[in-house]
């Protein structure tokens, strides 16, 4: 149950975060954003990555990853980088972000995958979550939407997780594709950690508070 819980908590925190910060982007927001990756990024290495090249022949493994990576690049292509923190508010624009809304749907829907045999993911999935649930409810609160279409797009994003480990439990047809699915998670994953290591510092500078986290959030990762 937790497993399914979790993931709208984190979306709930990052609710909160983005109420307790006035709708703004903080240090503090951006720092958590550079553990998360770090912590996602070491999970997905100890966790997913070994497991998937034992299940799968070398080389279809590594094609999955790339199909990944490349489908994570397609996704940016509509979401504007949401899922590692980009967001950019557009005051003339009165129109629903759909394309943002659907993208986002399905890069949560398919980190829901690995959850359900990999006890660990949940936590890397829960504090990749709550940045980027911050950083989207900010930039809905600062958008001209109405309050029924912000609530509606924040209840079925924290729902897409969860729907995506259910599914994966549940049904045997997408079961048999497991790990092909979670390798292509693995590059999902890859993609969005590496690129919040390079980029979550204003300027691309090399700070010590966001090597700190870095290094914490993998020392975690390989603890738990």
């Amino acid at each position: 149950m937790d497993k399914l819980l979790l993931p709208i908590l984190a979306v709930i925190l990052g609710v909160v975060i983005a109420i307790i910060t006035n709708y703004r982007k903080t240090w503090n927001t951006k720092l958590l954003l550079s553990f998360s990756g770090s912590f996602l990024l070491a999970l997905t290495v100890f966790e997913l990555l070994p497991e998937v090249y034992h299940h799968l022949d070398g080389k279809k493994a590594g094609l999955f990853i790339m199909c990944g990576i490349v489908l994570q690049i397609v996704l940016e292509l509509f979401s504007k980088g949401a899922e590692h923190g980009h967001l950019h508010i557009s005051e003339d624009n009165h129109n629903f972000p759909w394309l943002l809304f659907i993208s986002l749907c399905i890069h949560s829907f398919l980190e829901g995958f690995p959850i359900h045999k990999h006890n660990d993911m949940i936590y890397g999935v829960l504090i990749h979550k709550i940045p980027i649930a911050t950083l989207v409810s900010i930039f809905l609160f600062q958008s001209n939407y109405s309050k029924l279409k912000i609530t509606a797009f924040l209840v079925v994003f924290a729902l897409m997780t969860p729907l995506g480990t259910f599914i994966s439990h549940t049904w045997e047809a997408i079961a048999a594709y497991g790990d092909i699915i979670n390798a292509i998670v693995i590059g999902i994953f890859l993609h969005i950690s590496t690129t919040i290591l390079f980029e979550s510092s204003d300027g691309h500078k090399f700070n010590l508070s966001k090597f700190i986290a870095i290094i914490l959030g993998i020392a975690i990762a390989y603890v738990i």
